[in-house]
């Protein structure tokens, strides 16, 4: 059995990477893209400790199948914005959305 610090580091490594993305990207795609490697780095801690704390319950990968599915709608519903400040803006640009006007 793999041990629970292997998981973990491969979690911190894969959040502050993941966390530099959002910082330094300036389109709105790929930040999207990155804020869904976090919550995948998140469920890897909730499998991880689910695993190692009690075995016979599946309390982690319901957790993992919770955030996935928040995930899910939260891309569906940032897709739609982006989409729609593309077609007034021409730009999937964050610097050029701080102000949204009808």
């Amino acid at each position: 059995m793999i041990p629970i610090d292997r998981f973990l580091v491969l979690s911190t490594i894969l959040f502050s990477l993941v966390m530099y993305g959002v910082l330094a990207r300036r389109s709105a795609v790929l930040i999207l893209m990155s804020v869904e490697l976090m919550l995948q780095a998140v469920s890897i801690n909730f499998i991880a400790f689910a695993v190692y704390l009690s075995p016979q319950r599946f309390t982690g990968m319901i957790f993992a199948i919770f955030v996935i599915t928040i995930a899910a709608a939260e891309v569906g519903l940032a897709l739609a914005i982006i989409l729609r400040m593309y077609r007034n803006r021409a730009t999937a640009n964050v610097d050029e959305a701080d102000t949204m006007k009808w």
